[in-house]
């Protein structure tokens, strides 16, 4: 719930930040992966639940939050990123090809035996931005109301799973051992060069996928690589940050929601797992076709959201500057041409 006016407003956003923040320092407790987005999550989904009370996040700080993020991100990129990123282009997108395109036969196999049509069922499970694939499957007609659920299902089965395996495979002891899951970039300058990396996530708004984080990402990683002195980010701004996210993810999410997709919820769940198995196994061909360590690749790969893919990386000693960039592209592609080239499909 959205409240922007009054006290009663101001009660709640605190009251959200409240149990968000106490979910998040529990995940943290129980060593558990990316706790300052995943904690939020959980935490905000069980106290609806059980309560009954409705919270309030407020878009601005969501966005503040994702622009704090893209900024971090941005400071891992330099010279020698854009140079190592130039190689791994054509594997990477073929890999993606390959990932796309057995999920999508999977979720056009599985209409064989289920009472919902082939648009609907692809554009439930393809792994792209939530939003966008509900607005690409209402111009070809699909139950929209059920890309939206079965999305959702997708959404909150990779963003657990996804972490809790790598950092798990990877480093076990990652929560201990790095502090707040987060690590401070040393540097000196002044804030006020952040105000171009602002700047770019507002006017991007209208035209780029996640401007609030890509916008400020490539604005601080061009600054960081030209050589501009920029300011360490202080780890308890990070943390605000990932609260910020997390709560709003879980904000969005209501039990009712998942409940109403009924008897066909676990096939869509079923389908995500394949889609995690499949794209687990492409990042490890891709670490062996290239030089990326396997961590890295796999999270490359991973068909999770830019944010909780490079946290990840972050935790478990990969190149998050890697991770984003390839990310992004993956990010692009599904967003701006798989959607084109299914309505391509289904209408020929």
């Amino acid at each position: 719930m959205l409240l922007t006016n009054g006290k009663l407003s101001l009660t709640k956003i605190l009251e959200t930040y409240v149990i968000a923040g106490l979910s998040g320092l529990l995940f943290y407790v129980l060593s558990l992966p990316i706790p300052w987005m995943l904690g939020p999550i959980t935490g905000m989904l069980l106290w609806k639940t059980g309560t009954k009370r409705t919270l309030a996040t407020t878009t601005v700080l969501t966005n503040v939050g994702l622009i704090i993020l893209g900024i971090y991100f941005g400071q891992s990129f330099t010279k020698e990123t854009f140079i190592t990123v130039g190689p791994y282009i054509v594997p990477f997108f073929t890999l993606t090809i390959v990932i796309i395109s057995i999920n999508v036969l999977n979720s056009i196999f599985v209409t064989r035996f289920i009472g919902i049509d082939r648009v609907t069922s692809v554009f439930a499970s393809i792994p792209g931005g939530l939003s966008e694939m509900v607005a690409a499957s209402e111009s070809l007609k699909a139950n929209t109301a059920l890309v939206t659920i079965f999305q959702t299902i997708r959404l909150l089965t990779v963003v657990f799973i996804v972490p809790f395996v790598v950092v798990h495979l990877f480093d076990g002891h990652s929560s201990r051992n790095n502090l707040f899951h987060l690590r401070a970039h040393e540097s000196n300058g002044h804030y006020l060069w952040f105000a171009v990396s602002i700047a770019a996530g507002w006017l991007l708004r209208n035209t780029v996928p996640a401007a609030f984080v890509i916008g400020p990402l490539a604005a601080t990683a061009v600054m960081n690589v030209i050589g501009i002195p920029l300011p360490t980010i202080p780890v308890w701004l990070l943390i605000f940050a990932q609260i910020s996210v997390g709560m709003s993810m879980g904000n969005r999410i209501t039990i009712e929601d998942l409940k109403l997709g009924g008897k066909f919820g676990w096939i869509y769940f079923l389908l995500t797992l394949v889609l995690i198995t499949v794209s687990f196994s492409c990042g490890y061909l891709f670490a062996k076709m290239t030089h990326l360590s396997l961590s890295t690749a796999i999270l490359s790969m991973a068909p999770g959201g830019l944010v909780e893919m490079v946290l990840t990386a972050e935790s478990v000693g990969g190149d998050p500057a890697i991770v984003s960039s390839l990310q992004f592209i993956r990010l692009l592609f599904i967003i701006l041409v798989v959607p084109n080239v299914l309505k391509w499909f289904f209408q020929n």
